[in-house]
């Protein structure tokens, strides 16, 4: 290799013989001091099955990077199981997570001077966590996402997560046996793998094959096949080229390919946590890119996926039917994808895509072409008005009318609202409020699962409107507004707002609105009092003594530079 490799600052030089030392203990020659020194964070975990299955794809990727030419020097990041923590105070660690996994990975990078990493992960936050710590270290890098999860099966019906959060609302609602309840239970999740439907591991591991930081194709694998296994091997030779190559993550992240990622998160359907992630990932690679970006490229990007939550299919499903370069094929036709940017490979979107069909097969009805979109705008609504001045995000598929007014049903934790629902106490009309429980407030944004999927499962999903400070997970569908900012625990809005409160949800004009007058949310606001921090210690007070609100990310470094 040619180029001068960042590893010489701690292989090379007389001064330097203490830290080769250390290298001869891990079975290094001195040959091997100049080949690159290649990291490769492995999310490996038994906590999860989103990513009980990396340790295979990590080796495979080692090995390939040894027969590449490469040093490669495995460590491991961390992570928290969505699913298993839902509903409970450990789900306050689930955004947490993301922030420590890019400080695991940046700091690993940094600190042994690595001249490239390839980060494997799972669940959902390992995605914008590896990606973040990839674009703060900015050396040759590529992702591999540990692949979705093949569906369950009970009476003769696919089954994934969301199905038994979804049948614990029907059987409250009597409309479920406890044997069946129990039967979906034991079968919704079959083997290793992320969450199966278009939800926020799936969105994300999209987004950085669209964003070009990984493997075409990649992003909608099953863990479990052999194709995962040959493309994590594949990943680990392309790194080795992109080192070569100089081409670093800050050369291929930039305005043109986060915008190619949110054209691709509207056309799947994909989560609302794309929102807050893509916001992240753009400040860790100093990218301008605001929340009303959002709202400018949903307005020109149909939905042209029929995938779960809102859809049918999953992400199996979806592979099958072309996957991820089948629908930037058809955007990129239509002009709705940019071309020209560069990817890992050292090819352009365009070339990359060259020989992919310009429609969809004709025997499936996973997607569609754009003439026969499922809806004319994306699904993720960016809402403002005196309930989110700093904004507020809603995914408006699947819903017959996306507007709402009703009555206020007010709750300061998730607990309590959850057994309102299972209780029977939420009627159609009304607007549920879920507050404090934003970035500061949760502490860390917790996600609402729960109550969305019990709501559905009472068959309240078209009726019943949800607020929050907080954040939905990936498989929620319904009349749902999350990302509220100003958030409660600062003093927003949602703070403000009392019981039997007036309230609009209206996605077709972006507005979420407290009908109160404005002399009332005054004095309300005036006799407010900012609650107790949750945490005076340990990872959730930092958290929440230093992260931004949700319409920047609720990123913990965005600071001002001093004057």
């Amino acid at each position: 290799m040619a180029k001068k490799l960042r590893s010489a600052h701690i292989t090379q030089g007389v001064e330097r013989a203490p830290n080769r030392s250390m290298y001869y203990a891990l079975g290094y020659t001195e040959e091997d001091f100049s080949k690159p020194m290649i990291g490769i964070a492995n999310g490996q975990s038994t906590i999860t099955p989103c990513n009980s299955g990396l340790q295979p794809l990590a080796d495979a990727a080692a090995a390939a990077i040894k027969e590449a030419g490469g040093n490669p020097q495995m460590f491991g990041t961390p992570t928290i199981s969505d699913g298993m923590a839902m509903g409970t105070e450990g789900m306050k660690y689930s955004l947490v997570s993301r922030e420590v996994i890019a400080d695991c990975v940046e700091t690993c990078v940094q600190g042994q001077w690595m001249d490239g990493v390839l980060v494997i992960g799972g669940c959902d936050k390992n995605m914008p966590g590896g990606m973040m710590g990839m674009l703060r270290a900015n050396v040759p890098s590529i992702y591999v996402y540990g692949g979705t999860i093949l569906p369950g099966h009970y009476n003769g019906k696919d089954l994934n997560i969301v199905s038994v959060f979804e049948a614990v609302g029907e059987h409250a609602a009597g409309r479920m046996s406890a044997e069946d309840l129990r039967n979906i239970e034991m079968n919704a999740i079959p083997c290793s793998g992320s969450c199966g439907g278009m939800y926020t591991a799936n969105t994300m591991s999209s987004a950085f094959e669209v964003m070009g930081m990984s493997l075409p194709y990649s992003s909608t694998m099953a863990n479990v096949h052999q194709e995962k296994l040959d493309s994590a091997a594949e990943s680990g030779r392309v790194l080795l080229k992109a080192v070569e190559m100089d081409l670093k993550p800050r050369d291929i992240v930039n305005r043109k390919s986060l915008e190619n990622a949110v054209a691709v998160v509207m056309a799947t359907g994909g989560s609302t946590n794309a929102v807050l992630h893509i916001l992240a990932i753009a400040h860790a690679a100093e990218v301008e890119w605001t929340i009303d970006d959002f709202e400018r490229v949903r307005r020109k990007v149909p939905v042209i996926c029929n995938l779960k939550p809102s859809g049918e299919y999953l992400a199996v499903d979806f592979h099958r039917a072309g996957g991820v370069p089948q629908v930037m094929k058809i955007l990129l036709n239509a002009g709705l994808l940019h071309g020209d940017c560069i990817t890992i490979t050292g090819q352009t979107i365009a070339e990359v895509l060259a020989n992919v069909p310009d429609t969809p097969p004709a025997d499936q009805d996973i997607i569609f072409p754009i003439s026969q979109a499922l809806y004319a705008e994306g699904h993720l609504a960016i809402l403002k008005g005196n309930l989110a001045e700093l904004g507020a995000v809603a995914k408006i598929t699947g819903l017959k009318n996306p507007a709402i007014t009703g009555p206020a049903r007010v709750f300061d934790d998730e607990p309590s609202a959850m057994e309102a629902i299972l209780a029977g106490r939420i009627q159609a009309g009304d607007v549920m409020v879920l507050r404090y429980l934003g970035p500061k407030g949760g502490p860390g944004m917790p996600e609402m699962l729960a109550p969305t999927s019990a709501l559905v499962g009472e068959g309240l999903g078209d009726s019943v409107g949800l607020i929050t400070d907080g954040r939905f997970s990936g498989g929620t569908w319904g009349m749902v507004v999350g990302h509220v900012a100003p958030e409660a625990a600062v003093g927003g809005t949602i703070a403000l707002i009392e019981e039997g409160d007036s309230i609009t949800i209206d996605a077709h004009r972006q507005l979420l609105q407290l009908n109160v007058p404005d002399d009332v949310i005054a004095r309300r606001r005036a006799a407010w009092t900012p609650p107790k921090p949750r945490y005076l210690r340990g990872v959730q007070a930092k958290f929440a003594f230093n992260c931004s609100d949700a319409s920047t990310g609720a990123v913990l470094d965005r600071f001002e530079p001093p004057a």
